[in-house]
Formats: structure tokens, C-alpha cells, sequence
């Protein structure tokens, strides 16, 4: 079993909130996270997806009333979205009676849409936490290989064989097209989102060309925006904005986009093995997004993230703009030589950037070339923790 580092966030969350929102795609392990917190205080735990559960709260007054002062769990908690005015309303009569934290927690797995149907009605009485998969420093730095390789879907990444984790990511990815995005009252065909998706692996950490994509996939540009914008909002695809503060320079405007988990790019693309992985073309944007989302995930809460370009060729893979204030230049490469590009220093002059930073795969931190500090990328996971 290992141990979740969100366990903690959540729980001092409790101590300090009515309510906490816990997000995160399917099967990453929120339902088990949400159950151990439960186990160790009165609580009681509803499923959305369960309809005997659906019921109960057809008449949510009625039976919230009787759980004062206990903690109530509500999973996939999007289902019900008339649900959330009835949570203000519990949320304040708690309050006047002396119960004014740990109250609820609300588990949901489509981010931009729980957010809406929820910010209004419980601002200010709610906090939020993403729950990511696996990432490296919960796993320890000998199960990295196999992080990257498998991805951090509990079930991926603690399967017994590389072959046994393909096939759940597999099986993961038919059921999310067929059985979940419908249950969103979605209607995109499963076959073209599919493709989509697939194409977004093979150009893992390209810029996004709507226009190449909606011709290769016969619909319109439009079509294309609205299939982006529900794998990010499913938190499955990262839509990674440039840099936006220096309008003095001709910037990039085109977002980058990455497959937020690495198992379920190599599982696209039909990747088993390390041996697999090692030869394809998509290593090196497959390590960066691993990489990027390990180090997003690492960051202190609030930090802001985007990508530099410039159209002469002044390129930063990852800025992280921190709540202090300090701006890190972070550059993401799979060589054990400490070398940076030209264009990566005149970025980080440009922007004068507070750090620089190599993410390299050697195994120890050394100085680099103008003034970069080249590290594993576990080193660097732990500088932005100590942030």
C-alpha cells in the first residue's frame, strides 16, 4: 500500500473547511484516499454512481439533517449537480450549530465542470485538491523507470507484469470512451475521440495545430476545440499555456499539450516494455511531460505554470512562476550531459528568471553553463517541496 502524500492536504483541509472538493480522473484512487479519511472519524460514505445512494438524497435535507456534526462522503458527486445548493444551505445551518469544519467531502472527476456547478454555491466554504496519479516522490526514485513506463494509475502501476498494466490502461481508456464521457451526457463518437486522443500521444509536448488535426480527422476546427477542452476538463490532457507577460517580444501563442500520465500516452500508442519505449519516437516528449507534471504536482500550491517561445527561437520547456515571486527557468532533457541550448539562456535573460534549472538523467546535481543547476529529476521535486 502506498501511501498517499494528499492524505495530509486533505485531512488539515478538514480541520480548516466545512467542505473539501477532492478532484481527480477516474480510478486514481480518490474513493480509497476518501475511505481511509472516513475510517478514522464518524462518518458516512455515499456513492452517485449506486442508486439506493442517488435516492437517499433525493430529498437531501431530509437525510443530511440527521448526519450533523458527522463527515459525509459523496462520491462522483457531479451526478447530482442540484445537490450543491442544498450543501450551501447544510454548510450554514452546521455552522450556526457549532459544527463549522470537517463537514463534507466531495469527490468528483470532471474538474472545470464540478467547479462551475459549485462556485458559486459554496464559495467561500470549500477548498479544492487534485488528486494526481503515482507521482515520483511517493513511489521512491528505484520505481521511477517503472512510473514512467506504466504510468501512476494505482492499477497500471501495481500490476504484476508490464503486460497486465497494458491491458488495464487499455481496458481504462475503451471504458472512459464507451461507458464514461456518455454517462456527461456527451455525444462524441468513441471511434473519432479515440483517434483524437491517439494523436495527441504521437505529438506528446507539440504545440497544438488545431487545423492539422481537424483534417486528419475530417471535423471541423470547432469539433476539435470542444474534444481538447473535455480531455482537459476529464484532467486526462494538459493544456500547457505560453508565457504571456512579455508583449514586447513575438511570442508563441499556441498552447503545448500533453497526456497527463505517461501510461496511458504509451498505451495509445501501443508501448509495452522499456525496450519499446527506448526506441519510439515519442521518448523524449513522453520523459518532458512526465517530467512537467511531476514537477507542476511538486510546486507549492498557487504556482503558476506555462512554457516560454519566442519566434526567434528563445525556448524554455517549463516556467514556474511561484507564489514568493521567484520565477524558475527549467529546462527537461533525457541525456546524462549537463548541456543547455543558446536559446534557453537568452530566454531566461529575457524573462530574468530567479533560478535555471536542468532536469537531466544523471543521478547527481552538479553546476552548469551559465549559471544553470543541472539535477535528477528527484532533486529537483524536492526543491520545489521545500518551496
Amino acid at each position: 500500500m502506498i501511501e498517499r502524500a494528499d492524505r495530509r492536504l486533505v485531512e488539515e483541509a478538514l480541520e480548516n473547511q466545512a467542505g473539501v472538493v477532492l478532484l481527480g480522473p477516474r480510478q486514481v484512487g480518490k474513493t480509497t484516499l476518501a475511505q481511509d479519511i472516513a475510517e478514522s472519524r464518524d462518518a458516512v460514505y455515499l456513492d452517485m454512481e449506486r442508486r439506493a445512494d442517488r435516492q437517499v438524497l433525493e430529498e437531501p435535507d431530509l437525510y443530511l439533517d440527521e448526519q450533523a456534526g458527522r463527515l459525509v462522503v459523496i462520491d462522483e458527486v457531479q451526478l447530482m449537480p442540484d445537490l450543491f445548493k442544498s450543501l450551501r444551505g447544510q454548510i450554514d445551518r452546521r455552522r450556526r450549530q457549532g459544527h463549522r469544519t470537517g463537514q463534507f467531502l466531495l469527490l468528483g472527476s470532471a474538474s472545470n465542470t464540478l467547479l462551475h456547478q459549485s462556485a458559486e454555491s459554496l464559495a467561500g466554504r470549500v477548498s479544492y485538491h487534485e488528486l494526481t496519479p503515482f507521482m515520483p516522490s511517493e513511489v521512491g526514485v528505484d520505481a521511477v523507470t517503472s512510473l514512467w513506463l506504466r504510468g501512476g494509475f494505482p492499477d497500471s502501476f501495481l500490476a504484476k507484469t508490464d503486460r497486465a498494466s497494458l491491458t488495464w490502461r487499455e481496458d481504462f481508456i475503451r471504458t472512459y470512451l464507451e461507458r464514461d464521457i456518455p454517462s456527461f451526457g456527451l455525444r462524441i463518437p468513441a471511434e473519432t475521440l479515440r483517434r483524437f486522443w491517439t494523436m495527441l500521444a504521437h505529438e506528446q509536448g507539440g504545440l497544438l495545430n488545431a487545423a492539422k488535426l481537424a483534417g486528419n480527422l475530417g471535423v471541423s476546427g470547432q469539433s476539435v476545440a470542444r474534444y481538447l477542452d473535455l480531455l482537459v476538463d476529464l484532467m486526462l490532457v494538459r493544456r500547457l499555456q505560453p508565457w504571456h507577460a512579455n508583449a514586447g517580444k513575438r511570442l508563441v501563442k499556441s498552447p503545448k499539450v500533453y497526456i497527463r500520465d505517461p501510461g496511458l500516452t504509451h498505451a495509445l500508442l501501443g508501448i509495452e516494455t522499456m525496450e519499446d519505449l527506448l526506441g519510439h519516437p515519442v521518448v523524449g516528449g513522453s520523459w518532458e511531460g512526465f517530467c512537467i507534471e511531476a514537477l507542476i504536482a511538486a510546486a507549492p500550491r498557487g504556482t503558476e505554470a506555462s512554457f516560454y517561445r519566442s519566434s526567434a527561437g528563445a525556448e524554455i520547456d517549463l516556467i514556474l512562476k511561484l507564489p514568493c515571486g521567484d520565477t524558475l527557468a527549467i529546462e527537461i532533457k533525457r541525456t546524462t550531459q549537463p548541456k543547455i541550448t543558446r536559446g534557453f539562456h537568452i530566454a531566461a535573460e529575457e524573462l530574468d528568471v530567479s533560478e535555471r534549472i536542468l532536469v537531466y538523467a544523471e543521478i547527481r546535481e552538479v553546476p552548469g553553463q551559465g549559471g544553470v543547476r543541472a539535477m535528477p529529476l528527484m532533486t529537483a521535486l524536492e526543491r520545489l517541496s521545500d518551496a
